[in-house]
């Protein structure tokens, strides 16, 4: 980080390159284009898939609005694909059951397809891949919550990083302060598909090239650039990159310590809640093929309690939170036509669910008195 402020580049010099080519290295795409958003790179992604007005994207309801956001910068309709309420994250079945409805009614299919790796859990991607060959649907993965899960999928002898792109076509991480690692602010976009990542990093500085092979027109000089579409300004500095640089370093440490935590939780739960003589709460399921990032360690309590809980703990200085408000509830997408009871999983699930703490460095005794506390709180009559 020294070395970069004492540089001759702080905005896009050597260590952005760098960084795109350490995580693309790491979790095994091809190509890298870091930016200054997760949101940019979601809009990035869409726009290298010419995304536009008359199209039509899928996404799930149970995310930040991004994921959906992103599809109507460009112009075009969202929709969305509810839950399971086991996995939290997009149903396959529903996907399936809902393609099959719009192609039997003529209805438009989508062009693209973004699946939420909510928590940090990968969704079943060879199935959505499978799909998308049949419905013929580009696939974006909003990993945003995942960079250092790993999969085992069946046949494959190792396990495989999220974010290599083996099922999509292009994925997604963010690198904001609350995420597995962080640039301070910051995302990145991973493909294999050399001309999907050109046109992405011609897109985040503004639709320019320098490369000569590029160009349309013959160039005048060394400093010559032509601006060849419409981009934007989603660029990441050196000085991020370094920061995203040193916290890649301690990726593996980073999941497996909130993979430890997280095994803790379930574990002072399932004795806190078994001394009470009382059901503990329902807890994100994780598949056979999944050994998710654990991003967030969620429970579900009875909605009637959701609130009290939220508040007590809050109050007694557990940061406890809840993600997300479905995105057809949100003011904006319920004017668009949304009703948020389509989607009666997530809606159940955002009306029970609760987030707790989970940051390398809780101890034990945080976690047993958070825990303690959420059984006081769902005991009280």
């Amino acid at each position: 980080m020294v070395h970069t402020l004492e540089s001759d580049h702080l905005t896009q010099g050597p260590v952005v390159p760098a960084f795109e080519e350490a995580v693309s290295s790491k979790v095994g795409a091809e190509h890298a284009v870091a930016v200054n958003s997760a949101t940019s790179a979601l809009h990035l992604a869409c726009l290298a898939l010419d995304v536009g007005p008359g199209d039509v994207v899928w996404t799930s309801p149970n995310s930040f609005v991004a994921s959906a956001n992103c599809a109507r910068y460009c112009g075009a309709t969202v929709d969305f694909v509810d839950i399971d309420p086991k996995t939290l994250c997009l149903s396959v079945e529903k996907l399936e059951h809902k393609l099959k409805d719009c192609r039997k009614s003529g209805k438009s299919l989508p062009k693209v397809v973004i699946p939420v790796h909510f928590g940090g859990q990968s969704c079943d991607m060879p199935a959505l891949y499978r799909l998308a060959r049949l419905f013929n649907f580009s696939i974006v993965e909003d990993a945003s919550h995942a960079i250092g899960a790993r999969v085992i999928w069946p046949g494959e002898p190792n396990p495989r990083f999220v974010g290599d792109c083996q099922f999509s076509d292009i994925s997604v991480f963010s690198f904001h302060p609350v995420k597995i690692i962080t640039t301070g602010e910051g995302g990145m976009a991973l493909t294999n598909n050399p001309e999907l990542a050109s046109r992405m990093r011609r897109l985040r500085s503004h639709g320019i090239t320098r490369d000569r092979a590029e160009m349309i027109d013959k160039p005048e000089g060394d400093w010559y650039y032509q601006m060849l579409e419409l981009g934007l300004n989603y660029r990441l500095t050196d000085i991020q990159a370094a920061l995203g640089l040193s916290q890649l370093g301690r990726l593996d440490d980073f999941v497996y310590e909130r993979q430890r935590l997280a095994a803790q939780y379930v574990e002072i739960l399932q004795s806190v809640f078994l001394s009470l003589d009382t059901p503990a709460p329902g807890l994100q399921v994780e598949p056979s093929f999944s050994k998710g990032a654990r991003h967030l360690f969620v429970v579900r309590v009875p909605k009637e309690k959701r609130g009290q809980c939220f508040h007590t703990l809050r109050s007694s200085g557990f940061g406890v939170n809840v993600h997300y408000i479905p995105i057809p509830c949100q003011p904006y997408y319920r004017k668009l036509g949304f009703q948020p009871e389509a989607f009666p999983e997530a809606l159940c699930y955002y009306e029970e669910g609760l987030s707790l703490p989970l940051f390398p460095g809780l101890s034990q005794e945080n976690i047993h008195s958070c825990v303690l506390a959420l059984a006081k709180c769902l005991s009280d009559r």
